[in-house]
C-alpha cells in the first residue's frame, strides 16, 4: 500500500462503505489532508473491488494531486482492504457508549471519534464540529487523557453519553449525506471482482487470515484451538462473493447450533469484533449458544480479554467462486471447498428449520447428483454432462438464503 494513502472503512447509515483518506502531510511548507472524493462529494465503495476499478479509471478526483498517488492505481485489490485498525464504525458509536468506559470502549471511541472530526476538518462539516466541540470528553478522547473514573471521569462520560444519545444523529446525517456512491467501468469492476474473490479462496484455502497488505497471517495457536476444543464451539469463518465473516457453530447431540436465533446469524467482520462483542452478550440479544453448558467459558475468557478468535482451516467455509466453477464444468470444481459449503448451508438449514438445503441437495435432484458426483466421485457413475445453468441457477439460489440469514456487525 502506499505508506501515505490508507483505505478505510466506514459504518454509516446507508452501509459499511470503504474508500481511501491520505492523513495529514506536508507540501509547499503546508499541511494538508483528504479523502477520496471530489468537490462536495465523499467517495463510498461497497468494496475494494468497486474501491480498485474506480481508481484504476478514474481521472478526477481530489487525490490525484497527493504526492503518493502514482502507485495507488497500481495497486492489488487485496491492498486496498481496510484492516481492523482502520474500520470507523460510525453508526456503532451509541451502542459503544452504552458499555463501561474501560480502556478498550474509550480506545475505539477515540479512534472513531478523530475520523469524524478529519472528515469534518475536511469537507468543513461545521455541524459536526458544533457537536465534538460543545462537549469536553470528545477532545479528552483524542488526547488520551479521558479520566476513567472519579467525579470528574463519571461527569464527563455522562456528558458525552447525553451528547451522543441528543446529537450524535446529527453527525451521522452529516456525513452519510456528504458520502456518494459512483460508477465504476463495468468491465474494470469484472476484473476487480475476480481478484477479490480468488484472494478469499486463497486465503481462506491457506487457513489464514489476510492482512491489509496481502499478506497472511499465521495458522491459529495450540493455545486457543486447545480451549475452543474443551469447550465444544467452533469459531468459523465464512467468505462470501464480497465479504468475510466470523461467527461461532456448535453441534449437540449431532444437531447443529450457531451464534443467533430464529434462524439469523450474528456475524462479525473481523476476529476482532466477535471477540468484542462476546465480551458484552447481552447486547446480541437471543442467541441459542447461551443454552450451550460451555457458553459460560466463553463469556468469562472474552470478558478478561484473553479470549483467542481464530477459525482453523477445517471451519473456513469459502461460497466465493463456487457458482462460476460448477457452471465452468465439474472438473474445475475443488471437492474439497464444495464439500464445506454444503456442509455449512445444510447446517444453517437444519439449525433454521428449512428442508430447502436437504431438498436441493438430494441425490435424486440434477443439483445434488452432481454435488455428491463431485464430492465422492465413483468411476462407475456416469459423469454429468454440462451445461449446468439449472444446478447453478438452483445453487445460487440456496446460497442467496443463506446470506439472506446473516445479521452482520
Amino acid at each position: 500500500m502506499a505508506t501515505d494513502i490508507v483505505p478505510i472503512e466506514l459504518g454509516l447509515p446507508q452501509g459499511d462503505l470503504v474508500t481511501l483518506w491520505a492523513p495529514r502531510w506536508r507540501e509547499d511548507g503546508e499541511e494538508w489532508e483528504a479523502f477520496l472524493g471530489d468537490e462536495d462529494d465523499l467517495y463510498g465503495f461497497p468494496d475494494s473491488a468497486h474501491l480498485a476499478a474506480f481508481i484504476r479509471t478514474a481521472e478526477q478526483h481530489d487525490l490525484v494531486d497527493h504526492p503518493a498517488w502514482h502507485s495507488v492505481p497500481q495497486l492489488h485489490v487485496p491492498e486496498l482492504i481496510p484492516d481492523d485498525e482502520h474500520s470507523y464504525d460510525l453508526v456503532g458509536v451509541p451502542e459503544l457508549v452504552a458499555e463501561e468506559p474501560d480502556s478498550w470502549t474509550l480506545g475505539e471511541l477515540a479512534e472513531v471519534v478523530s475520523m469524524v472530526r478529519s472528515i469534518a476538518d475536511v469537507c468543513e462539516l461545521d455541524d459536526v464540529h458544533d457537536v465534538l466541540d460543545a462537549h469536553e470528553g470528545f477532545g479528552l478522547l483524542e488526547q488520551g487523557k479521558f479520566p476513567a473514573g472519579g467525579r470528574e471521569g463519571t461527569r464527563l462520560w455522562n456528558d458525552l453519553v447525553g451528547a451522543v444519545s441528543e446529537k450524535w444523529d446529527t453527525v451521522l446525517d452529516a456525513i452519510d449525506q456528504l458520502v456518494t456512491v459512483p460508477t465504476v467501468d463495468e468491465a474494470t469492476l469484472d476484473e476487480t471482482a475476480e481478484e477479490l474473490a480468488a484472494f478469499h479462496e486463497e486465503s481462506a484455502e491457506a487457513g489464514a487470515g489476510v492482512s491489509a497488505d496481502g499478506t497472511y497471517s499465521g495458522e491459529s495457536g495450540e493455545e486457543g484451538s486447545d480451549f475452543w476444543t474443551q469447550v465444544g464451539i467452533d469459531p468459523i469463518k465464512i467468505v462470501t462473493g464480497t465479504d468475510e465473516y466470523f461467527t461461532l457453530r456448535c453441534y449437540l447431540d449431532d444437531e447443529p447450533i450457531f451464534l443467533g436465533s430464529d434462524g439469523e446469524i450474528q456475524v462479525f467482520r473481523s476476529e476482532r469484533m466477535l471477540a468484542r462483542q462476546l465480551a458484552n452478550p447481552n447486547e446480541l440479544g437471543s442467541n441459542d449458544l447461551a443454552d450451550v453448558a460451555t457458553w459460560n467459558q466463553v463469556v468469562t475468557k472474552a470478558t478478561t480479554g484473553d479470549l483467542d478468535v481464530e477459525a482453523t482451516e477445517e471451519n473456513t467455509y469459502v461460497l466465493a467462486g463456487l457458482d462460476a466453477d460448477i457452471a465452468d464444468g465439474i472438473e474445475y470444481v475443488d471437492p474439497v471447498q464444495l464439500d464445506l459449503a454444503v456442509e455449512l448451508l445444510t447446517d444453517v438449514a437444519d439449525w433454521a428449520g428449512d428442508d430447502s438445503a436437504s431438498d436441493a441437495l438430494a441425490a435424486t435432484q440434477r443439483l445434488g447428483w452432481l454435488v455428491s458426483f463431485i464430492v465422492n466421485p465413483d468411476p462407475t457413475r456416469l459423469k454429468p454432462s454440462p451445461p449446468f445453468d439449472e444446478e447453478v441457477a438452483e445453487w445460487r439460489k440456496l446460497v442467496n438464503s443463506f446470506e439472506d440469514r446473516l445479521s452482520p456487525h
